[in-house]
C-alpha cells in the first residue's frame, strides 16, 4: 500500500508538472498571439497611412471639376494652375504681362475648357496695351469657338470699342 501510494504521489507529481508546464506553454502563446495582434494592427495603421498618401499625391495629377464665367467642366491641375496665375497678373494690373500669361497658356492649352475665356482675357490684356487688331481677333476667335459663352455679350461690346480705337465706325 505505502509503494501504491508512493507511486501515485509520483504519478500525480508528474501530472502537476506537466499541467503547470502546459499553463507556461498556453502563456507564452497567448503572450506571442498579443505581439502578433499588435504588429498586425500597427502594419494595417501604416498602410492606411500610405494608401493615403499615395490617394493624396495622385489626387494632384487627376483632372478636377472647375467653374469659370458660370460653365463647369473638367481640368487638368496644371492647366487650373496656369489660368488662375495669368489671371492673378491680369488682376494686378500688369496688363503686359498678363497678355504674355495668357498667351502662354492659349498656346499651351488650345484645347482647355478655359479657351473661351482665356481669350477674352487676352483680348482685355491686349486692349489695354493698345495692340487693337491683336485684341479684336482674340475676341472674335473667343466668339467663333463659344458664342453663347456669357462672356459674348461684353466680347461684342470690346469689339466695337476697339473698332471705335481704329476708327473703323
Amino acid at each position: 500500500l505505502g509503494d501504491e501510494n508512493a507511486a501515485l504521489r509520483r504519478a500525480l507529481l508528474d501530472f502537476q508538472t506537466q499541467i503547470d508546464s502546459l499553463k507556461s506553454e498556453i502563456s507564452q502563446s497567448r503572450g506571442a498571439q498579443e505581439r502578433l495582434a499588435r504588429d498586425v494592427s500597427e502594419v494595417q495603421l501604416r498602410q492606411k497611412d500610405v494608401q493615403a498618401g499615395v490617394d493624396e499625391r495622385l489626387r494632384r495629377f487627376e483632372p478636377l471639376k472647375v467653374s469659370v464665367d458660370g460653365r463647369e467642366f473638367m481640368a487638368e491641375p496644371a492647366e487650373k494652375r496656369d489660368f488662375e496665375s495669368a489671371m492673378e497678373v491680369f488682376r494686378k494690373g500688369d496688363f503686359a504681362a498678363a497678355q504674355l500669361a495668357l498667351a502662354g497658356f492659349v498656346q499651351r492649352h488650345g484645347q482647355s475648357g478655359y479657351m473661351p475665356s482665356a481669350l477674352f482675357w487676352l483680348g482685355n490684356a491686349q486692349y489695354a496695351t493698345k495692340s487693337y487688331k491683336e485684341s479684336m481677333a482674340n475676341f472674335q476667335q473667343m466668339l467663333s469657338i463659344a458664342p453663347a459663352h456669357p462672356r459674348a455679350p461684353e466680347a461684342m461690346l470690346a469689339i466695337s470699342n476697339v473698332q471705335i480705337e481704329l476708327k473703323d465706325l
